[in-house]
């Protein structure tokens, strides 16, 4: 039977884990009270010759004659709970043991944390409620206007949207400002409100204002793209202004497409979703505190041999967390909103979005990981032994198959390990429950987890192993090179292929979510990057030989050296160096672009000069390696030095929280969530050694081609091993800070304005 400590571990919520009664501290109290109460239950004796002996007779009337002589007065002096009264409830114990003081202030703690979260869901709902109603009299508006213009507008029901009926809040409408827009003064009027919205940082592509007004800047000055989800704010704040404060204005209609407003909706369904979540949190919160404070005292009462818990458990039972009933009946309230608006009163499909299942571990998926990762090794065991045999990696032969192989293979081989070392920190962030799906926004339905990552990881290293033994089996029998060269080309449109395949098979939500943050990244300058963003972003940096392939990759089939095997064309031309230097300094450049702007924070500038000095560092070992002389030597060994004790500077102290000067943990930090420190210590040391790697791009040691390239590849994947090494604490970090503000629901950005709140 599994303890109810470990239990309560496993369910509890791991961002409030802090808020939470703290059943470990009590027992070791209980404990306390039991090791107490052994000298008092004093054996009788009987010394005969040095042989103590334990009459069992004597010690039962010795505590028959103590609760005789006590009576009823004794366990009416167990325990008397006063209530203080006031808002807090504040709950004081007339004792002297140091168990019930505890129990107080834990109970105190939970009354008061279950109040100002119950407090923060109620005024959440309030201001959703508003965004509903403001939503349908939107819709209203814009339909009514809709209709005027235009008796038959596009949809995709069939039929206009009206407030009867039930496709109205559906919204998949459009009506474009050339069907609504049909008199000189309605023009007039969408002209003034397109120049508004430009003037709040909305660009319309083909408005007839622009160019007129400030260039689409928004008050920050930064010009912001045409995109619904990232202008919706300023999109239903002139919507609101105009419509809702003014709804006989009838300006609204002729810019504001049925688009903008199911933008709109999916923002407040989102928003609903969230608040229930949060409402489903504090039920767990309360129940799972009622039942630890039933089992502590139930505990109490067998060690101390009293009739304690009756009381104090009565005094639970009447208290804030336990009794209130909002939270209740506002989920109750969110369903019922919930359905009729978002779902047309199908509840079925509602309770999807609400309390969305599980994806429960499939052992399929287990055991084509083991499939996989068996024919990975025999297929490597197979290609090692061909490629020794037929003599393709010496030196006389080597020189134009490593050329054809390294690049595309060795791509691969880096983006599998990537995804090993992401399913390893799946796995310990599952293991030590780090709440990862949160961080990183993404659905618990359709994330991966740890199994996915490792079958992803065997299954494409098993096709690239297969398609190496069958490229080195037609090259060893005298294909033509031309026909042979293609299967590393074939391979590598496959998997582009299968990346942006639009049906739903192999991971399709993973696949558009990585395109979808690859996207805001590469665009990171002109867009806001959220976490998953950047810390992409910072697995980028580490895969900057893996980019380095890819334009080989490119250059190789793409610029003609396919059908002639002119190798030299990629590797010594003007054009292809220009382009391995660009490829190097975009991770760093896509990683600082943009956070400092949108946060402002000062940290964010100084992790600026973080990725300028590893750009810097970088710029000055290429030109070494170009031009090595020994003032480049000392320059390039120079930045490298300054950009390493930068990055571990931040590893450490940043992005890992550790080195702080007044934690209980030497070097570390207060919290940590491994319960073996020398862990720790350890990787600190390990992060160290691989952030110096770079030595060996200073040294260059001179060896053949097939063993250079051999390096290279090494070298690089240390750094992603170090990436994935590093990328545990980093989450680890952010989770605890999470934890520190209690943060366990995602807070969804609303789309309109309440000017009537402002004012």
């Amino acid at each position: 039977m599994v303890k109810f400590s470990k239990e309560l571990e496993a369910q509890l919520i791991p961002e409030w884990k802090e808020a939470f009664v703290d059943y470990k501290q009590l027992k070791k109290y209980v404990k306390k009270v039991k090791l107490a109460r052994k000298p008092k239950e004093t054996h009788e004796v009987t010394q005969d010759f040095g042989i103590s002996i334990y009459n069992p007779m004597r010690a039962f009337m010795s505590r028959v004659s103590a609760r005789l002589c006590n009576g009823d007065e004794h366990k009416e002096e167990i325990i008397q709970v006063k209530n203080k009264g006031g808002l807090d409830e504040q709950y004081e114990t007339e004792l002297v043991k140091m168990f019930f003081e505890r129990l107080d202030e834990e109970l105190n703690k939970a009354n008061k944390f279950y109040k100002s979260k119950e407090g923060e869901c109620i005024e959440r709902g309030e201001v959703l409620y508003k965004q509903l109603e403001i939503l349908v009299d939107v819709e209203q508006v814009l339909s009514d206007r809709c209709r005027k213009n235009n008796p038959f507008p596009r949809s995709n029901s069939g039929s206009p949207p009206g407030s009867d009926s039930p496709s109205a809040r559906n919204f998949d409408y459009s009506a474009t400002p050339s069907e609504l827009s049909n008199s000189p003064t309605e023009s007039t009027q969408t002209d003034e409100v397109i120049a508004a919205l430009e003037r709040n940082g909305v660009n319309f592509i083909n408005s007839a204002t622009r160019g007129k007004t400030e260039k689409g800047k928004s008050k920050t000055g930064m010009r912001i793209a045409t995109m619904p989800t990232r202008a919706i704010t300023a999109v239903t704040s002139v919507l609101w202004e105009d419509l809702v404060n003014n709804p006989k204005k009838e300006a609204g209609g002729d810019f504001i497409n049925w688009k903008k407003i199911e933008c709109a909706q999916k923002m407040i369904r989102s928003a609903f979703v969230e608040l229930y979540r949060g409402l489903g949190l504090l039920r767990t919160y309360s129940s799972l505190n009622m039942v630890a404070f039933t089992k502590i005292l139930k505990k109490f009462d067998k060690v101390s041999n009293q009739q304690a818990s009756a009381t104090y458990l009565r005094t639970v039972k009447r208290s804030y967390f336990v009794t209130s009933d909002k939270v209740i009946r506002l989920m109750d309230e969110v369903e019922s909103i919930f359905t009729k608006h978002f779902t047309n009163n199908d509840r079925k499909r509602a309770m999807k979005f609400l309390r969305p299942r599980q994806n429960k571990d499939s052992h399929m998926v287990t055991f084509f990981v083991g499939l996989f990762t068996g024919c990975f090794v025999t297929l490597f065991s197979v290609y090692a032994t061909l490629a020794h045999l037929s003599g393709m990696f010496k030196p006389r032969s080597g020189s134009s198959y490593v050329e054809t192989v390294y690049p595309v293979f060795s791509m691969f081989a880096l983006i599998s390990l990537h995804l090993f070392m992401y399913g390893c920190n799946l796995f310990m962030w599952k293991s030590t429950r780090i709440n990862y799906n949160f961080i990183f926004e993404f659905s618990p339905n359709t994330s991966l987890n740890y199994r996915d990552a490792f079958l992803i990881c065997s299954s494409i290293m098993t096709a690239v192993v297969g398609a190496l033994v069958m490229h080195l089996v037609l090259r060893a029998n005298n294909f033509s090179p031309h026909q042979v060269d293609a299967i590393p080309g074939i391979l590598l449109l496959l998997f582009v292929t299968l990346l942006i395949c639009p049906f739903n098979i192999f991971y399709r939500p993973t696949r558009y979510c990585f395109l979808r943050v690859i996207r805001n990244i590469v665009f990171s300058p002109f867009y806001k990057v959220l976490m998953v963003d950047f810390f992409m972003a910072d697995q980028l940096t580490s895969q900057i030989p893996l980019l380095r392939h890819m334009g080989s990759t490119a250059c190789y089939f793409l610029a003609g050296s396919f059908g002639t095997h002119g190798y030299e064309t990629c590797h010594s031309g003007k054009t292809y160096r220009e382009l391995v230097d660009i490829i190097s300094f975009l991770p760093y450049y896509w990683r600082c672009a943009r956070r400092w702007f949108d946060e402002g924070d000062v940290n964010h500038l100084t992790n600026l000069g973080k990725y300028v000095s590893a750009m810097v560092a970088a710029g000055t070992r290429l030109t070494l390696t170009r031009q090595p002389t020994t003032f480049w030597m000392l320059i390039a060994v120079a930045s490298s030095v300054i950009a390493t004790v930068y990055q571990l500077y931040w590893d450490f102290v940043k992005d890992w929280g550790f080195f702080n000067p007044d934690s209980k943990n030497p070097f570390l930090r207060d919290d940590l969530i491994l319960k073996n420190k020398s862990i720790y210590y350890v990787s600190i040391v390990l992060n160290l050694v691989l952030r110096v790697a770079w030595v060996e791009a200073v040294i260059k040691f001179n060896i053949p081609m097939v063993e250079s390239r051999l390096l290279d590849f090494s070298m690089a994947s240390l750094e992603v091993i170090r990436r994935g090494h590093w990328n545990f604490y980093r989450l680890e970090n952010e989770h605890l800070n999470n934890c520190g503000k209690f943060r366990a629901v995602k807070a969804v950005p609303l789309p309109f304005h309440e000017t009537d709140t402002e004012e």
